[in-house]
């Protein structure tokens, strides 16, 4: 991915960052994926009450490009409120997982000083897929 178009995915992660609802734990994440046909689907955290009902930016966002049927999810950033980088949570690996599997997945800081790059099999080895409920 050439920096121009890392520079976008960032800077799409970190503007919905700043949309996040966030208002129990003052946790507020950005996401972008970048689709093989060069759009950027953003998301942001989105808290509830009733916190099982929370939904993570990195859904949001994978979720937004699934349904435009914009193509394959070729890169996602994810922008934490921290000092250093974040993992995404158990639930998104698994969408990640499937949704984004030849993805190159960005991790970044709260200022996106510090960015680590992994992929959606490092970040859930192992993983359980389609192939695993067609009995491969």
């Amino acid at each position: 991915m050439d920096q121009a178009v890392l520079d976008r995915l960032v800077a799409a992660a970190l503007a919905a960052q700043s949309r996040a609802y966030a208002p129990y734990s003052q946790f507020a994440v950005g996401a972008a994926v970048l689709t093989a046909d060069g759009h950027i689907f953003s998301g942001a955290n989105i808290e509830n009450a009733s916190y099982p009902l929370t939904i993570c930016a990195e859904r949001v966002a994978l979720f937004s490009a699934h349904m435009a049927a914009a193509g394959p999810v070729t890169a996602l950033a994810v922008v934490t409120p921290t000092a250093t980088v974040a993992s995404p949570c158990g639930a998104c690996r698994q969408v990640i997982f499937e949704l984004a599997p030849r993805a190159q997945i960005i991790l970044l800081n709260a200022d996106a000083s510090e960015r680590r790059l992994t992929t959606p099999a490092e970040l859930l080895p192992y993983g359980f897929g389609p192939d695993q409920l067609r009995g491969e």
